[in-house]
């Protein structure tokens, strides 16, 4: 037992000292990483470059797919970046084993008294946390892997231990599983292999062992950016998948053939903790030469696995064109586009946020959070477009026009962010498993109905130019007016009579609050359409 606690205990410290390294040398190179990211990776070529890069540097492929993702949910990064990015990940992160296969134990203590010494004395922060950081983090991983070494020497005549580790050699098929398991455990390829490594320095693991469990180690490793792609766009979750593929590919080519692998290898060193450094490294570089040239053909199958369209967002103004201000009437008609472009994103929020309120699980909320970016940034760009053009030579029709755009951009903008308020009450509801009785349900979606109604009328009206349209508007905002006045007052004797759950009380006020807003702001928009 004491064995085990060291061995799990070794493992830990050279988990935690790998992080604490790839940390460090994160503050060192700052937002330096992210940009490299964003920026080079035009080519196939420079995004797997890239990609190895950053991964020998942060330590973690995983991270670096992670952050693909991230790019390409944000729109930052195409996929077809991230995919070059991804292999070159897939050979960075070979570095930690080949760094372990150099047997820096005696490194360890001495690495750590650095980093202590560069904490406590250091005066710049990229040295009292940078490479005090990447010091003392070096130093624990190679502590951890001694420990972790030590322990486990008296387990090598033991044989359910032997039997564990030997699988691979026995059942090549096992030992991939084996692989996927504990990395998908550790969250770590780089982990995997390193113990690998260190097993065969301490004559514990051979080369045919280990083979199998490198391979499965490439394929668990995709699970960090898989979790990471949950509940994003179709363009990030194909970013993971990606991943994923790739190596299953890679694998699937070399599995036949691991005999002849491991006989390959077997002349790349002497040293058998070297050899299965090298494994690690040949097998990813192999793998992404060979389906470097394929890229366009690697990405068009994972659209074809990962199916689905996704209408793209074009963020900030789309009609707003500057060379147009000097002539105010075109410039009006721009105006007058983008102002109902605006309307229809509001409307899409609004129908969105309800459907989160209602629960519809396939809801895009990153689309919805893109949209209320947009249409914040559209109703600035009009104050700003407007106020140029009012610069110029504007007769009063224009003016009023022009006028009238401000005050309705103003209206859908508050639209936009009384939908945000209900997606967030929405949240709240759910998080704190708040119930609502039935006929509350009823009483919101009779609101919810008739709030989204105004909109989508007001919406038509101006898009048509129909005043008589936008004029229904106001009895609509009148029986929602009365609405929440007879669904609060409902509430309250819900709420005397202690047949309502007071935190849920909370969540029905503030949204029929929310609803009423929308319809008054429904009928200032309404008015401004009369007015013109």
């Amino acid at each position: 037992m004491g064995t085990i606690l060291m061995a799990c205990g070794g493992i830990a410290l050279f988990l935690y000292g790998m992080t604490k390294m790839g940390e460090g040398l994160q503050k060192i190179a700052g937002d330096k990483l992210r940009r490299i990211l964003e920026t080079l990776t035009s080519s196939r070529l420079s995004g797997v470059a890239v990609g190895l890069i950053v991964t020998a540097i942060i330590q973690s492929s995983g991270a670096t797919s992670v952050m693909c993702v991230s790019f390409v949910n944000a729109g930052i990064m195409r996929f077809e970046q991230a995919i070059g990015v991804i292999m070159g990940a897939n050979i960075g992160t070979t570095v930690t084993a080949q760094m372990v296969a150099f047997r820096l134990e005696r490194a360890a203590l001495p690495a750590i008294a650095l980093g202590m010494a560069l904490m406590l004395l250091g005066k710049r922060k990229s040295v009292k946390e940078g490479w005090a950081d990447c010091f003392m983090g070096f130093g624990m991983l190679f502590l951890g892997l001694s420990i972790t070494g030590d322990a486990v020497m008296p387990l090598q005549s033991y044989p359910p231990f032997i039997n564990i580790l030997c699988i691979g050699r026995t059942n090549p098929f096992l030992g991939v599983i084996v692989g996927i398991i504990f990395t998908a455990l550790l969250q770590s390829s780089s982990a995997v292999t390193g113990l690998l490594v260190m097993l065969a320095s301490r004559d514990v693991m051979d080369l045919g062992a280990a083979l199998p469990i490198i391979l499965g180690a490439n394929i668990g490793t995709t699970s960090t950016a898989l979790l990471a792609s949950i509940n994003t766009s179709l363009a990030a979750r194909r970013t993971a998948y990606a991943h994923l593929l790739f190596n299953i590919v890679g694998v699937a080519i070399f599995f036949p053939f691991l005999k002849p692998f491991q006989q390959i290898i077997a002349y790349t060193s002497a040293d058998m903790a070297r050899q299965i450094a090298n494994a690690h490294t040949i097998f990813n570089i192999t793998t992404t030469l060979l389906l470097l040239p394929l890229m366009p053909q690697f990405t068009s199958l994972v659209c074809k696995l990962v199916k689905g369209t996704e209408q793209a967002i074009e963020y900030g103004p789309k009609y707003l064109d500057a060379k147009l201000v000097s002539v105010p009437f075109m410039a009006v008609v721009q105006t007058q586009k983008e102002v109902i472009r605006m309307a229809k994103l509001c409307l899409e929020n609004l129908e969105t946020a309800v459907g989160i309120f209602r629960g519809d699980p396939k809801i895009d909320r990153k689309r919805f959070d893109n949209i209320e970016e947009t249409i914040d940034e559209i109703e600035e760009a009009i104050s700003y477009y407007v106020a140029k053009v009012f610069q110029q030579d504007v007769n009063s029709a224009q003016a009023k026009i022009l006028t009238s755009a401000i005050s309705i951009s103003a209206d859908l903008e508050r639209i936009g962010d009384h939908a945000t308020a209900i997606v967030e009450l929405a949240d709240y509801k759910e998080k704190h498993n708040l119930p609502f009785s039935q006929e509350a349900v009823e009483e919101l979606n009779e609101m919810l109905d008739k709030a989204v109604e105004s909109v989508r009328t007001v919406v038509e009206a101006l898009e048509t130019g129909d005043k008589r349209k936008a004029a229904s508007i106001i009895p609509m905002d009148d029986v929602l007016d009365e609405l929440e006045r007879n669904l609060r007052s409902r509430h309250i004797q819900r709420l005397n009579k202690g047949i309502c759950y007071p935190a849920s009380g909370v969540v029905f006020l503030d949204m029929l609050s929310h609803l009423e807003r929308i319809g008054d702001h429904a009928v200032n928009i309404a008015e401004e359409i009369m007015s013109v």
